[in-house]
């Protein structure tokens, strides 16, 4: 087998095998797989493989400390509480529902990251609309699913993907703010209306009965101020520029350890709860990537797209942004993100053209449920709820609610005034 075709044919393998699951086998096989592959046939050596794995230590210590602490808030009811709260506060209106779920969802991505809005808030959101006996549950378990993406930049610690894209580039909070706080607002404003419109013929009527909001524990109000605290700490690193991976994983294990306290057990509870294989899945898509990168296609790209995109940063950007959104649909954006992290890393570009090239991998996603890990992992929680949402449904909804938030973030980008 050629060296470089090798490559390639594996990564595409591995990657193919991500996205659909043959066998209904879990994601972090092929990818695990298709890495051990690249070092055993001798197409990358030991060394590069541990360096793939090592490039990938802040994202893991990020992933482990979101997934720690949703899995914290998910075992003290916190996010059963938030969730029957908006749903007391809806009085019987199934539109002011969907609108007080969207606001606690997105608030959750942007400090608790789009993986937990999937995994954490989809049960949580399915028990409030059976309690209240909505006509129809499908309207708000969409918003977890739409707004863990068109949210998810909003700040670095929003979307793992963030990190993976600017790597140890990763701007101050102050400096993010400035370039992806109009994107992202546009982006929520837009996909929240799209949604909205999509779904008014299911949000009529009343609900059905008042929704008992279910009192917190001792525990439970430990981990809301926990987590109060740990995104402070999150946003304190994110400003000081700071990596954040450390921080999110010693914030999770002082909330883990003072809810064991407060409640009196021992902690090991939610470390089981945590998807550790979702790390096994990253840090081999690290190592294909690192593959990838040995094989000249980062300096294919760079020689192919440097140029252009210097040349015409605007057009660029709009360009790079949309390609990038519809290829994440076909790659996933884990490693369409680590391989254009790779590529924006290792050339000169535009600061709005690598701005775009984020807004495309984190927003593109919402078109299809293989965009992203979270839209993924949003599927399994319905699945586990006994909730059957098609691909072919989702994405005729995606081909509405997407474009108009890109669109909408990609010119802000392209025309902010820098």
């Amino acid at each position: 087998m050629g060296g470089n075709a090798g490559i390639w044919l594996i990564s595409a393998l591995s990657v193919a095998g991500v996205i659909f699951r043959p066998f209904r086998w879990p994601e972090w096989i092929f990818a695990a797989v298709g890495a051990v592959l690249l070092v055993a046939l001798g197409l990358i050596s030991p060394r590069d493989g541990i360096a793939g794995v090592r490039s990938g230590l802040d994202v893991y210590l990020f992933l482990a400390g979101m997934m720690l602490l949703a899995e914290i808030a998910r075992r003290e009811g916190l996010f059963d509480t938030l969730a029957a709260l908006a749903a007391k506060r809806a009085d019987g209106s199934p539109e002011r529902l969907f609108v007080l779920i969207y606001l606690v969802a997105t608030l959750v991505t942007v400090f608790l990251s789009n993986d937990a809005t999937a995994v954490v808030m989809t049960p949580a959101v399915a028990a409030v609309a059976r309690a209240a006996r909505a006509p129809d549950a499908v309207p708000y378990l969409l918003v977890c699913a739409f707004v863990a993406n068109a949210a998810s930049f909003v700040l670095p610690i929003s979307n793992p993907a963030n990190l993976v894209v600017f790597g140890e580039h990763l701007p101050h909070l102050g400096e993010w703010l400035a370039r992806f706080l109009l994107p992202s607002v546009l982006s929520i404003a837009a996909t929240f209306a799209c949604l909205r419109w999509s779904q008014q013929g299911a949000l009529q009527g009343r609900l059905g009965e008042a929704v008992t909001v279910p009192p917190l524990s001792h525990g439970g109000r430990v981990a809301a101020i926990g987590l109060c605290v740990a995104a402070l700490v999150l946003v304190v690193a994110s400003s000081l520029g700071f990596e954040l991976g450390w921080p999110t994983l010693l914030a999770a294990l002082g909330t883990l350890a003072l809810t064991s306290i407060a409640e009196r057990r021992a902690p090991w509870g939610p470390l089981g709860g945590v998807s550790w294989d979702t790390l096994v899945l990253v840090a081999g898509l690290f190592v294909i990537v690192r593959a990838l990168e040995l094989s000249g296609v980062q300096d294919a790209l760079a020689q192919a797209f440097q140029g252009p995109l210097n040349a015409a940063p605007r057009i660029g950007s709009l360009a790079i942004g949309t390609a990038l959104a519809i290829l994440t649909n076909l790659t996933n954006n884990l490693p369409l993100g680590l391989l254009a992290g790779a590529f924006a890393q290792g050339v000169e570009l535009p600061q709005r053209v690598v701005d775009a090239i984020l807004v495309g991998v984190d927003i593109g996603p919402n078109l299809s449920v293989t965009g992203s890990l979270a839209t993924i992992l949003w599927l399994t929680a319905l699945r586990r709820e006994g909730i059957e949402f098609g691909a072919w449904r989702f994405l005729k909804l995606g081909f509405l609610v997407m474009p108009p938030a890109l669109v909408l973030a990609l010119l802000a980008v392209a025309f902010q005034p820098w």
